[in-house]
């Protein structure tokens, strides 16, 4: 990366630094995570959760952005981001960081490891500490489990190097003659994916038959180590160790394709076979049989890594077992909301007296599995229609979908193909909704779909009904309960036909003539968006307050920050809270000293999309305009995809998520991080009033989901006065 030099920063208005480098926002990210796994009010188990969860995140990384970056280079390209740096120049810095951060989680994970020992949680590094009884069972273990689906393989000039899997592990051995101890050949074993990395060893027993409470682990690759006798009879292993292979993940298909589904087909195998980008060695390899891998693997020099402890630190996540339950968050029950329980779980009657907003995780997702089972059971409803983005094997969703179409309903499921690492099991799933009789839509060729919505459509006396169902997340029963999202249940007349016209896009691909309430990419969500900005700062100009709070996972749009960045100079407040990616430099003098930006990283990963505008009115405030959305801000959800933005005007969902949600959100200092003007994320300091905000939905309904009489107390609670949240980061 090019340094800047002081005249850039004099003149940093027009400066391509005004922006921070989206790759490296994301790896900074990723070590906020990993600072987690250090972090010790977590229980322990849990940061072994935050380092696994790490790795993958560089694993998808590597193969998503890094392998993008290498593709820009190979192919000449010299376009610049946003920051003013070629490909190659962010190449460069990525490789420094990521190999940065794949030396701390190699760090991190030998601290934890001492730390389970301590907690009688072990893995057994060494095969001399295994004793006769562990080696029968284990010697039971690879016969009856392992050795099954195992392939040796030879790898000499006459068998060249087989396949590796993207992700994929193999063990490699030098093979000698016993005898003479000369070297053989080298072999070559795949970890098979159906077995556990972390294999749990029998418990140990006193001399009176009773356990002793220790958990121990062995790692597969040294248990085929030990027994590899079994796989090259007549030779005995000299040097050994593992490498895993990451792959170009990028999947390319035919636009123009007859079959979009089996252009699909065909790009997803392409896909299992995309080029090396990263190999990652065991340091017990020996460095010539780990380059000469390299080698035949096409991987650059700069992107072999040498790890000193474990390779493939994503796979710790096997070791959370669930017999240590003081070692993981206490269990959490979500709360069903009170206000589907006051209508004996009628949703729909439910609605109809007030929209309803839920937060998830600390509010159930099965209210959005009752509100479709409902629908579907219900012969009063004639028509169900769906978007499916990602979702479970067995979504409880899908069922209800499935079951609608088999009791004659006219149900409609706009199926995302592209949902990137899903897009197998959504062929799996329309080939499924298809055969109950489901119509299946694909949507554009050239849009991802990426708004959640559902539409349902009900005979109520002599007319119909709509009622509708937008998130902030995805349709997926297992994620909703780690992930923050929100679900705003209306049978409002307005978003409901704006609803239904939105559909007829997706489907029909024909853009709607107007739209009552509702903003949508990629047609109106930027030009709304800008349109907001601008009235802020016009309140700003005329002496009114002027606020803006925004919630989102990623600020990469340069267009939208550059707004920001004019409505900061013209005295526009802005709290930003980030979760992820964030290329806008804060608090610079001349450019965005009032814009503040945080992120949250805790138990819960935080996913909600909200958007307030103080509309002339200090924040919080019921006259201010709010919205959620599916959208984050980056060129590809203004642009590039079918995404929705709702505003939200009913009054107890309006202060449910400036009052509650966001004001809360602010508040945070114990899982909080603040971004500097220099680009660096600093965590919060500790305050002599700590609060978190996970440990605060946990603990508190929220206003749309409480009973009557709850609600009521609650509102008059969150808009009593109190002091003023947007300045909250600055104490």
């Amino acid at each position: 990366m090019v340094v800047p030099t002081r005249q850039d920063y004099e003149d940093i208005v027009r400066s391509p630094y005004r922006f921070i480098n989206r790759e490296l926002s994301w790896l900074d990210f990723n070590q906020r995570v990993i600072e987690e796994a250090e972090n010790a009010r977590n229980p322990l188990l849990e940061r072994i959760r935050f380092l696994s969860i790490s790795a993958s995140n560089l694993d998808e990384f590597f193969s998503v952005r890094v392998a993008g970056l290498v593709g820009q280079v190979r192919e000449g390209m010299i376009v610049r981001s946003p920051d003013g740096a070629t490909p190659v120049q962010q190449l460069s810095a990525v490789r420094k960081k990521a190999h940065f951060l794949i030396e701390e989680q190699q760090r991190v994970w030998k601290l934890l490891e001492v730390e389970l020992k301590e907690k009688n949680i072990s893995i057994v590094n060494s095969l001399d500490a295994l004793d006769e009884r562990d080696r029968q069972e284990l010697s039971a273990i690879f016969d009856e489990r392992v050795f099954p689906v195992l392939t040796p393989l030879a790898v000499d000039l006459s068998h060249p190097l087989p396949f590796i899997p993207n992700m994929g592990l193999a063990l490699v051995m030098r093979l000698k003659d016993p005898v003479t101890l000369n070297h053989v050949m080298d072999g070559l074993v795949l970890l098979p994916t159906q077995v556990s990395r972390f294999l749990r060893l029998p418990d140990r027993l006193d001399e009176n038959g009773r356990a002793l409470g220790e958990i121990r682990f062995i790692l597969l690759e040294d248990l085929i180590r030990l027994f590899a006798d079994r796989l090259f009879p007549g030779l005995m292993i000299g040097a050994a160790g593992v490498l895993r292979v990451i792959r170009d993940t990028d999947v390319e298909f035919e636009d123009e394709a007859e079959d979009l589904v089996r252009s699909y087909e065909t790009a997803l195998k392409q896909r299992r076979r995309g080029v090396c980008i990263y190999l990652a060695l065991d340091q017990n390899l020996p460095e010539t049989l780990g380059r000469e891998m390299g080698e035949e693997l096409g991987v650059g020099e700069e992107d072999i890594v040498t790890v000193p402890h474990l390779v493939g630190i994503s796979d710790l996540k096997q070791l959370i077992v669930d017999d240590r339950p003081d070692l993981v968050f206490p269990s959490y029950t979500p709360r069903f909301p009170e206000r589907i329980l006051d209508y004996d779980g009628d949703c729909f009657a439910a609605i109809r007296s007030k929209d309803i907003l839920v937060h998830h995780p600390f509010e159930s997702f099965d209210v959005v599995v009752q509100f479709l089972r409902q629908a579907a059971l219900d012969p009063n409803v004639l028509a169900i229609k769906q978007t499916l983005y990602r979702t479970s094997r067995d979504s409880p969703i899908v069922h209800a979908l499935i079951e609608a179409a088999e009791s004659g309903k006219s149900v409609t499921a706009m199926v995302e193909l592209r949902a990137r690492f899903d897009e197998e099991a959504n062929i799996r799933l329309a080939r499924t909704l298809e055969a109950a009789g489901v119509q299946v839509v694909f949507g554009f060729a050239h849009l991802k779909t990426h708004a959640k919505m559902s539409l349902v459509v009900r005979r109520e006396g002599s007319t119909l009904k709509t009622y509708a169902h937008f998130g902030t997340g995805n349709y997926h029963p297992i994620t909703a309960r780690i992930y923050t999202d929100l679900s705003f249940f209306t049978c409002d007349p307005q978003l409901s036909a704006d609803s239904a016209r939105l559909f007829n896009y997706m489907t029909g691909y024909a853009t709607p003539a107007k739209m009552e309430a509702l903003a949508f990419s990629p047609v109106t969500i930027r030009s709304t968006l800008e349109q907001l900005i601008r009235d802020e700062i016009s309140f700003a100009k005329e002496g009114k307050p002027a606020k803006i709070w925004l919630k989102m996972n990623s600020l990469v749009d340069a267009e939208l920050i550059d707004l920001l960045y004019e409505a900061s100079q013209a005295g526009v407040k802005v709290v930003g809270i980030v979760r992820g990616i964030c290329c806008l430099r804060p608090g610079v003098a001349g450019l965005s000293e009032n814009i503040e930006i945080k992120s949250i990283v805790g138990r819960f990963l935080e996913h909600s999309r909200i958007f307030a505008f103080g509309n002339g009115h200090r924040m919080p405030s019921q006259k201010a305009k709010v919205f959620i959305s599916s959208a984050d801000w980056m060129v590809r959800n203004m642009d590039w995809r079918v995404e929705a933005m709702v505003p939200i005007t009913n009054p107890t969902a309006h202060t449910q998520i400036l009052s509650q949600i966001m004001t809360m959100n602010i508040r945070d200092n114990l899982q909080s991080w603040i971004l500097s003007k220099d680009g660096c994320w600093h965590r919060m300091a500790s305050s002599s009033h700590p609060f978190s905000a996970h440990d605060y939905f946990m603990h508190n309904p929220s206003l749309s989901g409480r009973g009557s009489a709850a609600r009521d107390k609650a509102l008059s609670e969150v808009n009593r006065p109190r002091a003023r949240p947007d300045r909250i980061l600055e104490d």
